[in-house]
């Protein structure tokens, strides 16, 4: 079975060998590399399917490398992992392709979660974010899809929403966080452009985008 290919950018050494050390069990870790200007020049040959980056890097942060990595590479997963909590930088990241946002001071299992999560087609946002952080992320997504294109996550979600799950419930059966998937029904609803629970639903339905 192909191993999922993972490259780590972020100018603290130290930090880049413990996250290799941690990851590797499960994954491949193809490169490690401190600036964005470097990563963004070796990426395409080494063929990610995950970068987990910092957004303060020397030369080109990490929201620029990420940026135009998306251009360059559009199925890559990018999960940021930074010390900064800034909800309009968190926002821009995710505006600009990120599929997940993690903090430096989340448990070290987390990252290793989140990355599974993404390569489920999901988004991740650590429990860490404040309410007010995840609705401003939220915000920013919802020109980023058009309305019927889904990821899988969020079919699951809905899924189970339609139901009669509660949130808890969801978040049990996915092995995510319940933050995770309030994050994937209020982004569901900015795409398909409904106001309500229910509304969401009617619209699965009708759409036959859940089984009934």
């Amino acid at each position: 079975m192909k191993r999922t290919r993972i490259i780590i950018a972020d100018d603290h050494v130290m930090l880049s060998d413990t996250i290799k050390n941690l990851l590797e069990p499960e994954f491949e870790v193809v490169g490690t590399f401190v600036d964005g200007q470097t990563l963004l020049d070796a990426a395409p040959g080494l063929m990610p399917d995950v970068i987990v980056l910092d957004i303060g890097m020397p030369v080109m942060n990490g929201l620029n490398a990420g940026q135009r990595l998306k251009q360059i590479l559009p199925k890559v997963k990018l999960v940021y992992l930074t010390m900064n909590q800034d909800p309009d930088l968190a926002a821009e990241a995710f505006r600009w392709g990120a599929s997940g946002y993690l903090l430096k001071y989340s448990a070290a299992s987390e990252l290793v979660h989140a990355i599974r999560e993404v390569l489920r087609g999901g988004f991740y946002v650590t429990p860490l974010m404040t309410r007010d952080m995840v609705g401003s992320v939220i915000q920013n997504l919802k020109h980023r899809a058009p309305a019927h294109e889904l990821t899988l996550r969020q079919k699951e979600v809905l899924q189970l929403l339609a139901e009669g799950r509660s949130m808890k419930e969801i978040a049990y059966m996915l092995k995510i966080t319940p933050r995770t998937v309030a994050f994937h029904k209020y982004t569901m609803m900015e795409q398909l452009q409904v106001k309500s629970s229910a509304e969401l639903i009617q619209y699965a339905l009708k759409c036959s985008i859940v089984a009934t």
